[in-house]
C-alpha cells in the first residue's frame, strides 16, 4: 500500500495537488484537492489489463472549462436540483443561485466542486487515503450556517474505495452529498456505457417533471424501464417511448429508492465489475444523456452515454417534500454517510 503526491496545476496562484492511492494488488485511485475531483481509477479487466474506468481531465484548466458535467467531484452542500433556489427553514426564508434555469443545482456557481480543500494524507498497513477538509461560510452560495466538512477516500488491501462525508454546522442547515464520477468499465473509454449490465434493488423511482424536479411522486418500477431488479442491460430503456425516459435526453437521470444498499455494475466484454454499497436512501442514476460536447476526454469526443453516475444521496429537493428523507441537519448534530465501490472482475462477486 502506499500513496504519492504530485503538483497537478495551479489556480488563481493555489497549487492543485493529485494524490495517488495503490494498494499491493495494483489498483489505483488518484484523487485532486480540487473539488476532491477523483481523475482516474486504474481496474484489471479479465486479462489482467489495468485500465482507467473513470472519466476525467488531465489538467486543471480542462476542469475549470469544463465544469458543467462535473466529473468525479464532490457536489454540495445539496446535490441534485432545488426548486427555484429558494426554501425555508425555521421560519426564515432562504434564496440560493438558480444554476439551472429557473433551479438551483449541485450546491451552486462554484458549489464544494469548484474548491480547493485542505488535504491530509494516511497510510497503515492495509489501507491508504485522502481526508478533505474545507470550511463553509455561513451565507456562502446563500446556505446558512459556518459549515465544517470532511471527505475521506480510503483505499483498501480488498480493492474496496471508501468514501465517508462528515459535516457539522453552527446553525440549522441543509446538506445532502454526493461524488458525481462518471464510470465506464471498458477501460479507456474504449466504448460507452449502452452495454453496461446494472443491478439495481429499487422497486420504485421518483417521477420527475419537466425541470427534471421530483413531483413528489414515487412511480413502481414494475413493467418499466426502470425495473433493475434483475441485471438490465443500460441500453434496453434508451430508446423507450416512455416519458421519464424522453424528458432527461433519452436516458436516466432520476433518483431510485433503495431497498437494498447493494448496487452492481458489469461489463461483460471487459470482464470488469463494481459493487456499490451505501447507507444513503436514494441513488441517482445518470447516464450521461447530455455528454455530448465540442472537446475531448483524454483523446476521446465528449458523446453522450460515454460514463454513467450512480450517485448515492438522499433525494433531491428534500426540501419541499417532507414524505422524502429529510437534508436537514440541525446544529450541533454530526452529519455522516459512507458509500463503498468494490472492484473486480466476473466471478469475483461477493
Amino acid at each position: 500500500m502506499n500513496i504519492t503526491q504530485k503538483e497537478f496545476g495551479l489556480l488563481n496562484g493555489k497549487a492543485v495537488t493529485s494524490f495517488t492511492l495503490k494498494n499491493n494488488q495494483g489498483i489505483e485511485v488518484t484523487c485532486i484537492n480540487y473539488g476532491c475531483i477523483i481523475t482516474n481509477i486504474m481496474t484489471p479487466n479479465q486479462e489482467g489489463r489495468f485500465e482507467n474506468i473513470v472519466l476525467g481531465f488531465d489538467s486543471i484548466e480542462e476542469y475549470v472549462k469544463h465544469g458543467a458535467p462535473y466529473y468525479g467531484a464532490v457536489v454540495g452542500r445539496v446535490a441534485g436540483r432545488m426548486k427555484k433556489g429558494q426554501f425555508e427553514l425555521e421560519g426564515k426564508a432562504y434564496s440560493l443561485p438558480k444554476t439551472d434555469g429557473d433551479n438551483h443545482l449541485h450546491g451552486g456557481v462554484e458549489g464544494f466542486s469548484h474548491k480547493i480543500w485542505i488535504a491530509t494524507v494516511f497510510e497503515k498497513e492495509h489501507e491508504v487515503g485522502v481526508e478533505f477538509t474545507y470550511h463553509s461560510e455561513d451565507g456562502e452560495e446563500g446556505y446558512p450556517g459556518n459549515l465544517d466538512v470532511k471527505v475521506t477516500y480510503t483505499l483498501t488491501a480488498s480493492n474496496k474505495l471508501i468514501i465517508k462525508y462528515e459535516a457539522e454546522s453552527d446553525q440549522t442547515t441543509l446538506v445532502n452529498l454526493t461524488n458525481h464520477s462518471y464510470f465506464n468499465l471498458s477501460g479507456n473509454l474504449k466504448k460507452d456505457v449502452l452495454n453496461h449490465v446494472l443491478t439495481l434493488p429499487s422497486n420504485q423511482f421518483l417521477e420527475l417533471a419537466s425541470d427534471m424536479i421530483p413531483t413528489g411522486k414515487a412511480i413502481d418500477v414494475e413493467g418499466t424501464p426502470f425495473d433493475f431488479r434483475k441485471e438490465r442491460r443500460i441500453g434496453d430503456g434508451i430508446g423507450s417511448e416512455l416519458e421519464q425516459i424522453q424528458l432527461v435526453g433519452n436516458g436516466y437521470d432520476h433518483p431510485f429508492l433503495l431497498q437494498e444498499k447493494k448496487m452492481l455494475l458489469k461489463d461483460e466484454e471487459s470482464g470488469r465489475v463494481m459493487t456499490v454499497e451505501t447507507d444513503e436512501p436514494c441513488v441517482v442514476l445518470y447516464t450521461g444523456n447530455h455528454l455530448k460536447g465540442d472537446y475531448e476526454v483524454r483523446g476521446v469526443k465528449s458523446e453522450n452515454y460515454l460514463g454513467l453516475c450512480l450517485e448515492t444521496q438522499g433525494p433531491p429537493d428534500s426540501i419541499h417534500h417532507p414524505q422524502f428523507s429529510s437534508c436537514i441537519l440541525r446544529k450541533g448534530e454530526l452529519y455522516q454517510t459512507s458509500t463503498t465501490f468494490t472492484f473486480g472482475c466476473v466471478g469475483d462477486e461477493e
